[in-house]
């Protein structure tokens, strides 16, 4: 493997080809999926992986920025590297193996693809699968603690059920999202979702799944916080679809936090990142 010398090629020399990996992440002791001068995230240690193997620097591109202490088990990234590197039969192979015994086990590559440079991991994408897990139990369970939100309370699954149904179909999810701030112009907070629905895996094991074509921030955190409420009690379906046709921030319930969250999925046209 040549090491990595920005002195020397800070970017590809020669033609590029747009290579598609597939990654996984636990997102515990990481500041999120974006590059962020002075802390450690995904995509740095992804882009300095990747940068050793090719020789150049990189630039990624991701399906959806996920926050801190955010999991991926289908993220979806873009990168143009340099042809000659992965030119030859095994080139994609050894990059994966390369990549993986750098980063891993915290964060994983598969299914490297040579795309055509028009694709683009965030812009083709059609639709996003987010995975929340609750543990509802009395007592907290260190198998689960870094990737499920442990709920003390009995949680009432035809109330969480019924809690499901505002959502469906396209929405300004405002009431749910935190607003980019210094924006000039305001950015819509509507968008479509497709799918959202309660699944019981048994004793004491829960997870929400919601798909969209995109999702803003914090949207499916403050989504399950506030079915959490109803479930609890503390809400009811009728509140959620009130709080949703509001608009209004403040009536959302408690931001669920994040490392019971990842994102599952990304869904292109003919190809989804998690198969089946």
């Amino acid at each position: 493997m040549t090491l990595f010398d920005p002195a020397e090629a800070e970017t590809p020399v020669g033609p590029t080809r747009r290579l598609r990996l597939t990654v996984a992440y636990d997102g515990t002791d990481f500041h999120g999926f974006a590059p962020n001068h002075g802390v450690r995230t995904v995509a740095g240690v992804l882009a300095e992986a990747l940068a050793r193997w090719l020789g150049h620097e990189v630039e990624i591109t991701c399906a959806g920025r996920t926050d801190r202490g955010v999991h991926a088990h289908g993220q979806v990234l873009t990168v143009d590297v340099a042809e000659a590197r992965v030119a030859r039969p095994g080139d994609l192979a050894a990059l994966v193996r390369s990549v993986n015994k750098m980063c891993g086990p915290e964060v994983a590559v598969r299914d490297p693809q040579l795309v055509d440079d028009s694709f683009d991991a965030r812009f083709s994408a059609t639709a996003r699968r987010y995975r929340y897990r609750i543990w509802n139990h009395p007592e907290p369970d260190p198998f689960t603690a870094r990737q499920a939100w442990h709920v003390e309370k009995p949680l009432a699954l035809a109330a969480l059920r019924l809690a499901c149904d505002p959502l469906i179909g396209q929405h300004d999810f405002s009431t749910f999202c935190r607003k980019p701030k210094g924006r000039e112009v305001e950015p819509s907070m509507v968008r479509r979702v497709t799918e959202a629905r309660w699944i019981v895996e048994g004793d004491g094991h829960l997870r929400f799944e919601i798909e969209a074509s995109a999702f803003c921030h914090h949207m499916v955190r403050s989504i399950v916080g506030t079915m959490v409420a109803v479930g609890v009690g503390r809400m009811t379906a009728g509140d959620v679809r009130g709080a949703l046709a509001s608009r209004d921030r403040a009536r959302s319930g408690d931001m669920a936090p994040p490392h019971g969250l990842t994102l599952w999925t990304v869904r292109y046209p003919g190809w989804s990142s998690v198969p089946g």
